[in-house]
């Protein structure tokens, strides 16, 4: 699954559920916001703390959010790829699987940013 698919596949329903629990979601976006904000530590180091959990979590749509993140709030490939190193290290054979997922959806979020 490609970065465009996995999101299309989630905005439908999630379009569905914000019409359902507005104030739930409302709360949930003000609260990301604030914990992503620039503080002590930097938005790009929260955003690959935030892919690498996702990573960890196998959530795909996460992963598509975060990778997003991390390339607007400038950060590397590299730095990516030294990130997902750690959710390796910590996941063992999963982290072989998912990190090079969130890698390739973070290539495409880059390739899409050329384009």
């Amino acid at each position: 699954e490609g970065m465009n698919q996995i999101r299309e596949e989630l905005r439908q329903p999630s379009l569905n559920l914000h019409e359902l629990i507005p104030g739930v979601m409302k709360g949930y976006v003000e609260m990301s916001s604030a914990a992503m904000a620039e503080g002590e530590l930097s938005s790009a180091v929260k955003e690959l703390l935030a892919l690498v959990i996702a990573t960890t979590r196998e959530c795909d749509g996460c992963i598509v959010a975060h990778a997003r993140g991390a390339l607007r709030a400038g950060v590397t490939r590299q730095q990516v790829a030294e990130a997902l190193g750690v959710a390796v290290a910590m996941n063992g054979g999963p982290g072989t699987v998912w990190g090079p997922r969130a890698l390739r959806v973070f290539d495409e979020a880059q390739a899409a940013r050329r384009a």
